[in-house]
């Protein structure tokens, strides 16, 4: 299934932090490593010519893109976009992508297993993807549900800008892609899904979750995908510990699914 295309073993990790270091092969696992660098790598004749004579500029072109965090509210990189083609909510379309954003290159692994493991979201009601990028989550939510508003948050502006755009391009209508200070704070959500962006930090995580949980309807469910070698089972405990500080009795934090190195945790108001 091309989605899940990509996979490899771990690298040798150098001295230094063992979160960063899980986190940047995260990202050149599940994305980095697209179609384009699939077909070059050990390929012979006129690809292998074009890359080695090339190889300068790619080499400043990965130094460029270095520059760019997905969390960088406006990238340095060019804003070059191009088609791709994408399986969601069912069914093969085509989106716009760019660089400078979260995984350009396809819909990365975790995103793959949310989408896979999370039961269908609610036909109505306001429906939130906390850091959508270029709109897997969001995109997905739309078109299983499209009586619902959609809502995409990100920081990053060329990435609600592509969220916007493709959305449009799929036909959803009711889809607002925004910095998260511009989400209206009277609003509360009848679903949340989200890969949420493990490499801001942990107290900026942390922040995050802590601004858009609480704003489940009752009857609501949150759906958190993180991979396990990044710390999906002690965010799982410090969410139940620091929800039931704010909100006693108020919320249950659970494990919905456990697949290819990642976990799908729900967070949903007690009954």
């Amino acid at each position: 299934m091309p989605l899940l295309e990509g996979e490899r073993g771990p690298p040798h990790l150098p001295e230094g932090d063992l979160q960063e270091v899980l986190a940047e092969h995260l990202v050149d696992a599940a994305c980095t490593e697209g179609p384009s660098t699939r077909r070059s790598n050990g390929a012979s004749g006129p690809a292998r010519d074009d890359r080695a004579a090339s190889s300068h500029a790619s080499s400043v072109e990965v130094m460029t893109k270095q520059t760019d965090h997905y969390f960088t509210a406006e990238p340095a990189s060019a804003a070059e976009r191009r088609e791709l083609r994408v399986h969601l909510a069912g069914r093969e379309v085509i989106v716009q992508t760019a660089p400078g954003i979260f995984c350009p290159d396809r819909v990365d692994i975790g995103t793959a297993v949310l989408l896979r493991e999370a039961p269908a979201p609610p036909p109505k009601g306001n429906l939130l993807d906390i850091g959508s990028g270029w709109g897997p989550i969001a995109l997905s939510l739309g078109l299983h549900s499209p009586d619902a508003s959609i809502w995409a948050v990100d920081v990053n502006q060329r990435a609600l800008a592509l969220a916007r755009d493709n959305a449009k391009t799929l036909g959803i209508n009711d889809f607002h892609a925004m910095t998260p200070d511009e989400v209206p704070a009277d609003i509360r959500f009848d679903a949340i899904w989200s890969n949420p962006p493990i490499r801001v930090g942990k107290a900026a995580l942390h922040d995050l979750l802590m601004t858009w949980l609480p704003r489940l309807t009752p009857g609501g469910t949150a759906y958190l995908v993180v991979q396990k070698n990044l710390g999906s089972d002690s965010l799982q405990r410090w969410l139940t510990t620091e929800l039931e500080a704010r909100q006693p009795g108020a919320f249950t934090v659970g494990r919905h699914a456990t697949t290819r190195g990642f976990r799908l945790l729900s967070v949903r108001p007690a009954p």
